[in-house]
C-alpha cells in the first residue's frame, strides 16, 4: 500500500474542499506545481490531481495547471475531474499524465470507459464515490440507486487498472476512513482498490494496512497533509516497513 498526496486544483490554485463543497475550499497554495515538488520530496510516489473546476463543468478546466505539475516532477500523476470523452484521455496522456480517472462517465456512459481500456489498457481507473454505499456523481450533487459495490464490478469487467473508493461523508471531515465499507468494495473484486476521504493521522493509517490484503493498493490523503496532522514522510516510512 503506498501512500498517495492529493493536488486539487480550483481556478488554478491548489485548495481542498469540505464535503465536495465548491463554497468551502481552502487555498494551500498559488503554485501547484511547487507543492508537487514537496510531495515528491517528501517520498510520495504517485500524485493524485483533481480539475475541481473541470468536475463540475464537465470539460478541462485547469489544463496548464496540470500541465506545469507533470513538468515538475518524476513520479506518476493520476488526474480526474471533468474527464468526459476519449479525445480528453488522449490529451492528457500525450500531456504526461499516467492514469486518468473517469468518475461521473463511468456511471452515466459505461460503454465509454469499456472503449477506453480498450485504447488505453493500464491507463484508465474508475473514481467511484459513495454515500451509504450508493454511488454519487457530478461533483457529489446528486447520489444515485446504484450501488458502489455493483458499479465496481462491472468497471473491472472493462478492464480498468483500480477503483478509488471515496466516502463523501468522511472526506475533508477528518474523522478516518470507512474501513468497512472500503473492505467490503475491496473483497467484492479482483482488482486494486485505492482507499480516499477522511484520513487525519498516522493511526489511520495504521489501520488502513491492517485491511491491506483485501486488496488496498494505495490510501490518497489531502487535508490531513496540508494542515499537518499527518506527516507525509513518515506515512511513506510506515507502509513501506508493512511492505517489507
Amino acid at each position: 500500500m503506498i501512500v498517495i498526496p492529493a493536488i486539487d486544483l480550483k481556478e488554478g490554485k491548489c485548495v481542498r474542499l469540505e464535503q465536495g463543497l465548491m463554497e468551502k475550499d481552502t487555498v494551500y497554495s498559488d503554485d501547484p506545481a511547487a507543492m508537487a515538488r514537496h510531495w515528491q520530496d517528501e517520498g510520495g510516489e504517485l500524485l493524485h490531481l483533481v480539475d475541481l473546476d473541470g468536475a463540475f463543468a464537465g470539460v478541462p478546466k485547469n489544463r496548464e495547471a496540470i500541465r506545469a505539475i507533470v513538468a515538475a516532477v518524476d513520479i506518476p500523476t493520476e488526474l480526474g475531474g471533468g474527464i468526459r470523452d476519449l479525445a480528453t484521455i488522449k490529451a492528457y496522456l500525450e500531456l504526461g499524465i499516467d492514469r486518468v480517472i473517469l468518475g461521473t462517465v463511468a456511471k452515466e456512459n459505461p460503454a465509454l470507459v469499456n472503449e477506453a481500456c480498450r485504447q488505453f489498457p493500464g491507463h484508465i481507473v474508475v473514481g467511484i464515490d459513495a454515500k451509504g454505499g450508493k454511488v454519487a456523481v457530478r461533483g457529489w450533487a446528486e447520489v444515485t440507486e446504484k450501488l458502489a459495490v455493483d458499479l465496481a464490478w462491472e468497471m473491472e469487467g472493462f478492464g480498468v487498472s483500480a477503483i478509488i473508493y471515496t466516502d463523501i461523508a468522511r472526506d475533508g471531515m477528518m474523522q478516518g476512513p470507512n474501513l468497512e465499507a472500503t473492505k467490503t468494495l475491496a473483497e467484492a473484486i479482483s482488482i486494486p482498490v485505492i482507499a480516499s476521504g477522511g484520513v487525519s493521522s498516522i493511526e489511520d493509517i495504521r489501520n488502513l494496512i491492517t485491511i491491506e490484503a483485501s486488496g488496498i493498493e494505495g490510501v490518497i490523503t489531502g487535508k490531513a497533509i496540508y494542515t499537518g496532522s499527518l506527516n507525509l514522510r513518515e506515512a511513506v516510512a510506515l507502509t513501506r516497513q508493512s511492505r517489507d
